[in-house]
C-alpha cells in the first residue's frame, strides 16, 4: 500500500484550478502565551446507530460521559470555569446540550456552557476555543468533547406543512383549521431528515470521497487494505486492553452495560474486495466498509494550564501545544482540509513530517486519508495548492495503530476528543515525544493539533 501511494503522489496532477482557496494565512507561535495542558478525557463506547443507545438522547450519552470523567478526575465541579460540547445533529429540545448535560451530571449551574458545531471537528473547536480562553486568562479549566446520537434524528415535517401549523393556532374555527391544509400535495406529506449532501455544492461526501480518490489515482485494493487494518489494529489494542484509560461503562437503552465499541469488524482484504462501490456505481472505489458508519457516542476532557495543575498538584497527561484550522473549496477540495492544516501547523512550529512520532487521523473515508497522504508528498499538489515543495510523506506505520473512524466509529461531535485522548496515551506507552491529531470536516475545512508528552505522565 506504501510503495503504491508514493506512486501515486509523484504523478498526481493538482485537483483545483488557480482560484482554488488557500490555507489560512500562518502567523508565528506567540511564546508568551500560557501553556494548556490536557489532564484528561474520557468516551462512552461508540455504537452502531440503532444498537445501544437507540432510545437515549444524546444529552443523556454527554452527561455519562461527563460524570465518567468527573469520577476520574481530580479537578472538582467548582474548579470548572466553562464547558464547551460539539454536536452535530441537533435535538431541537436540548440546543444547548452543553448546558443541559453539564447540570444533568450535578456540576455547579454557575458553569457558563455553550454548544459548537463544526462538523466532524465540532470537539476539536471547543477544545481550541477553551485553549484560547485559558491562554486570554479568562479560565483556568475548561471542560471540552462533544456527542452525536444518529439513533434519533430530528425528522421534520415539509414546509408546507409547518406553515401551515404555525397559522393553525390562529384559526378559530374547525373549517378554518382544515381549510389551511387545502393545497396539500402527496409530496409535501413526506418527512425531512437532515441533509447528507453539502449544501453549497449539493454533493454527497462519498461522491466527493469517491471521486478524490480517483483524483490521486488512490487505488480500490489500497482503500480496502487501510480499512481493514483500522478494524483489525481496533480488535488488537481492545483485545491487549488499551482502551481501558479513555473508556467509561454506560446503561444502554436495554438495561444492560455497555463496556466496548461494538462496530469493530475483522475481515480480510479479499472479502472487502468483494463489495459493491457505495456511491459512485458500478466503477466507483468507495465502500460501505471503506467509509466511517452512522455513529453514536459521546465525549469529555478537562485542560488547564499548566501553571495552575502545577499550583494545585494536578497530575496532566499532555502539552497541547498548538492547532491550525484550514479552509478550502468545498466543490473541489471537500475534505483535503488535513493536507491543508497539517501543513500550516508544520510551518508555524518550524516542524518538518519527519519530526511527528504518531499520527491520529480521522478515518472518514479511507480514500480520504490515503489521498491527503498522496498530497502532502506531491511536489505538484503542494505548489498549486500551498505555494512549496512537497511537505512530506505521513508514515502511516505511525498512524491510527490503535484503529480509527472506520472501525471505532464516528459520533460526529464526540470524534475530536478521541484523537487528542488516544494520542496523548499512545506518546506514553510508545514513549514517543511529538503526535499529530488531524480531522477533515464538511464544508471544506479541516484542523491539524500538535500535542507534546509531559515528564510526569
Amino acid at each position: 500500500m506504501l510503495s503504491s501511494l508514493r506512486n501515486s503522489a509523484t504523478r498526481v496532477v493538482a485537483p483545483v484550478a488557480a482560484q482554488a482557496a488557500r490555507s489560512m494565512a500562518i502567523k508565528a507561535v506567540n511564546p508568551n502565551l500560557k501553556k494548556v495542558v490536557f489532564v484528561d478525557g474520557v468516551r462512552t463506547p461508540f455504537c452502531v446507530a440503532g444498537t445501544e443507545y437507540e432510545d437515549m438522547m444524546a444529552h443523556d450519552l454527554l452527561r455519562e460521559a461527563i460524570k465518567g470523567l468527573m469520577a476520574r478526575s481530580e479537578i472538582t465541579g467548582d474548579e470548572i470555569d466553562y464547558c464547551l460540547m460539539g454536536t452535530v445533529i441537533q435535538e431541537v429540545l436540548t440546543s444547548n446540550i452543553a448546558r443541559e448535560a453539564s447540570m444533568g451530571a450535578g456540576l455547579p449551574t454557575k458553569i457558563v456552557a455553550h454548544t459548537s458545531t463544526q462538523a466532524c471537528i465540532s470537539a476539536n473547536t471547543c477544545t481550541a476555543t477553551g485553549m484560547g480562553l485559558i491562554q486570554t486568562d479568562h479560565c483556568d479549566v475548561v471542560m471540552a468533547g462533544g456527542v452525536e446520537v444518529m439513533s434519533d434524528l430530528p425528522i421534520r415535517f415539509s414546509r408546507p406543512i409547518r406553515k401551515r401549523l404555525l397559522k393553525l393556532g390562529k384559526a378559530k374555527t374547525p373549517q378554518a383549521k382544515l381549510a389551511l391544509f387545502s393545497g396539500l400535495g402527496l409530496a409535501d406529506l413526506t418527512p425531512q431528515a437532515p441533509g447528507v449532501a453539502e449544501f453549497s455544492t449539493g454533493e454527497i461526501m462519498g461522491y466527493s470521497a469517491d471521486c478524490l480518490a480517483a483524483s490521486f489515482s488512490i487505488s480500490r485494493r489500497d482503500q480496502d487494505a487501510f480499512a481493514a487494518r483500522s478494524h483489525q489494529a481496533a480488535q488488537d489494542a481492545t483485545d491487549k486492553g488499551l482502551f481501558k484509560h479513555e473508556l467509561i461503562p454506560v446503561i444502554g437503552s436495554k438495561g444492560n452495560t455497555v463496556s466496548a465499541d461494538n462496530g469493530i469488524r475483522p475481515t480480510s482484504i479479499e472479502k472487502l474486495g468483494a463489495l459493491k462501490p457505495a456511491f459512485i456505481k458500478p466503477h466507483g472505489t468507495v465502500t460501505a466498509a471503506s467509509s466511517s458508519f452512522l455513529t453514536d457516542g459521546a465525549s469529555a476532557s478537562l485542560i488547564t494550564s499548566e501553571e495552575y495543575a502545577k499550583s494545585r498538584g494536578i497530575k496532566y497527561r499532555s502539552l497541547l501545544k498548538d492547532f491550525c484550522f484550514a479552509g478550502c473549496d468545498p466543490k473541489t477540495q471537500l475534505l483535503l482540509g488535513p493536507a491543508h492544516s497539517t501543513a500550516a501547523l508544520l510551518k508555524r512550529n518550524n516542524l518538518k513530517m519527519t519530526d511527528i512520532d504518531i499520527i491520529e487521523f480521522h478515518e472518514a473515508f479511507a480514500g480520504q486519508v490515503l489521498s491527503n497522504i498522496a498530497a502532502l508528498n506531491s511536489d505538484a499538489w503542494c505548489k498549486e495548492n500551498l505555494g512549496r515543495d512537497r511537505v512530506g510523506e505521513m508514515r502511516i506505520d505511525i498512524m491510527n495503530t490503535r484503529g480509527g473512524s472506520l472501525s471505532l466509529g464516528h459520533p460526529f461531535g464526540a470524534t475530536g476528543t478521541r484523537l487528542i485522548k488516544c494520542a496523548t496515551e499512545r506518546l506514553k506507552f510508545e514513549d514517543k515525544k511529538l503526535a499529530l491529531v488531524t480531522a477533515c470536516a464538511a464544508g471544506g475545512q479541516g484542523v491539524a493539533m500538535l500535542i507534546e508528552r509531559v515528564p510526569n505522565y
